[in-house]
């Protein structure tokens, strides 16, 4: 039997609200370890959208058929075991645990021709101390505005080469973890947003070189930096894979390539864990 027109148009309708709230395309891969983000239910379907914080951070929420979940980054130096949320306001809170599995991650050894940019002069730390503090403050910002999509582009097209986490050996002296994605791409190549969002800060750091930061909502940040040339100003609007600048090799780098970091409530966490399987290349 012909299913009649009214009825096609009805199921037409029913799925294009469903796939508006709960759209088909590729979602993050939680993962509960240090750097990776754990993804925990914190409220029925149907109930109102709760109050949750880590750490006295605020983060990102998002309403799926099961109820409401907190996708959490988790700090590389976050503790093995049982982690804590807080649900509900001031003076009303209770904990919810969940677990933190433990992970290693690789040793990175790289020599670097300027030996100021493994130990810097004096009259440069102020000045990387200062910059360090401002990128604290942008990549820590709350702005609360639904973002229905956590998978994320990748801002690049190239091999990925170094991995978030490496434990990093600068000149034979330990210095702090990798905190972002490398992909490996010669100077001038097009760099472009993750997701939508808005330009939050761009600069020219010390280690980092020329420097975008993209707010995509509730605390989901990426930066890219080593940028040859940024393209973008600060507060425009921008859509996933405008072009944000080009790749290069300023800041502390040892060829061109691009590093970039994702922020979840103030934290940085693996972004291959917001990108589908990458091809061999």
């Amino acid at each position: 039997m012909p299913i009649p027109p009214s009825t096609r148009r009805a199921v037409a309708t029913l799925t294009l609200l469903a796939s508006s709230i709960f759209p088909a395309h590729a979602e993050l891969r939680p993962e509960s370890v240090p750097g990776g983000v754990a993804s925990i239910l914190v409220a029925d379907a149907g109930a109102p959208r709760p109050e949750v914080r880590y750490a006295g951070h605020p983060v990102l929420l998002q309403q799926r058929r099961e109820g409401w979940y907190a996708l959490v980054g988790l700090p590389l130096d976050t503790p093995v075991g049982d982690q804590f949320l807080e649900l509900g306001p001031d003076g009303a809170r209770r904990s919810l645990p969940f677990h933190v599995a433990a992970k290693a991650y690789p040793v990175q050894r790289l020599t670097i021709k300027n030996p100021k940019m493994v130990n810097p002069d004096e009259e440069d730390l102020d000045r990387i101390n200062a910059e360090r503090e401002r990128q604290i403050s942008v990549r820590s910002q709350f702005r609360d505005v639904p973002v229905p999509r956590t998978d994320l582009a990748l801002p690049a097209t190239g091999r990925l080469s170094s991995r978030f986490g490496l434990r990093r050996i600068f000149n034979d002296e330990p210095r702090a973890p990798h905190t972002g994605l490398d992909v490996a791409v010669p100077t001038g190549s097009a760099v472009r947003a993750p997701a939508d969002g808005v330009v939050t800060l761009v600069d020219d750091f010390y280690f980092n070189g020329k420097t975008v930061f993209v707010d995509h909502g509730q605390g989901f940040v990426s930066m890219v930096c080593h940028l040859d040339k940024a393209n973008v100003t600060l507060g425009q609007a921008v859509r996933r894979g405008e072009v944000l600048g080009q790749s290069g090799s300023s800041g502390r780098a040892t060829g061109p390539h691009l590093h970039w970091s994702v922020y979840l409530n103030g934290a940085a966490v693996d972004p291959a864990l917001f990108i589908g399987p990458q091809p061999a290349r």
